[in-house]
């Protein structure tokens, strides 16, 4: 059975991390990630983008797409998708042909700066 490991942080803590701070957690999570592909218990593992950078797709019909990451506090998250495009523009489209398999759900679109190796991340032929 696979599982999501979603990290959380304060996003300002984060931000506030110099290149050094980030630099060495990054070693020590690293060594993490290391014994888990060792393992082959390790599938794709990305650093979200700043909230700022976050976008939310709902509403009926095509819905509608707003600031932010937040979903409603009674939804969960359901599952994710990592998908390739040059710019939030395609990713947004693959949102809604999403939503038109499943119209009532509420898509989160988030831009991942960092991409830990463990395994592969198909890359779009455009």
């Amino acid at each position: 059975m696979y599982f999501a490991i979603l990290a959380y942080h304060a996003e300002g803590v984060v931000e506030s991390w110099t290149p050094d701070e980030d630099a060495a957690l990054m070693t020590d999570l690293l060594a993490v990630n290391d014994r888990l592909v060792r393992n082959k218990h390790l599938g794709p593992a990305a650093r979200l983008g700043p909230t700022a950078g976050a976008k939310t797709l709902r509403g009926a019909g095509v819905g509608v797409v707003t600031d932010g990451p937040f979903a409603e506090t009674r939804e969960h998250l359901l599952g994710f998708y990592v998908v390739d495009f040059p710019d939030i523009d395609g990713a947004v489209a693959a949102a809604r042909d999403l939503r038109g398999a499943n119209p009532t759900a509420v898509y989160e679109i988030r831009p991942i700066p960092l991409y830990i190796p463990g395994a592969p991340l198909a890359r779009s032929e455009e």
